[in-house]
């Protein structure tokens, strides 16, 4: 049976609810990483990357490979920078209060 869009839509929403998830994301619009570059920037214990790396892995919005030995992770599509991209708008119109910038030293032109 097939899953309505709307529920369809409401689970990518859910995958989205965490900021270490969204902060992974961000960090691999910019390209692959391996797991101990994104451990340096996402300030979480490395289990807890592993976990939300595991829920991103299995809602498909991430792909994992090997690479000399380590794990490397990248976005399995495009489309995704554009939803980032997407909140970010959104943000700056309902909510100015809120920093838009990426990181220190970040450019607007970031998800």
């Amino acid at each position: 049976m097939a899953v309505p869009l709307y529920q369809a839509k409401a689970e990518l929403f859910r995958t989205l609810g965490h900021p270490a998830r969204i902060r992974i994301l961000e960090l691999l619009c910019e390209g692959p990483h391996a797991v101990h570059e994104l451990r340096d920037h996402v300030e979480i214990e490395p289990s807890n990357l592993s976990q939300q790396l595991s829920v991103l892995r299995k809602a498909q919005m991430v792909v994992s490979t090997r690479r000399d030995g380590e794990v490397v992770y990248s976005i399995s599509v495009p489309e995704v920078r554009d939803l980032l991209l997407a909140g970010r708008r959104i943000l700056a119109q309902l909510a100015p209060e809120v920093d838009l910038e990426w990181a220190a030293g970040s450019t607007a032109s970031r998800p």
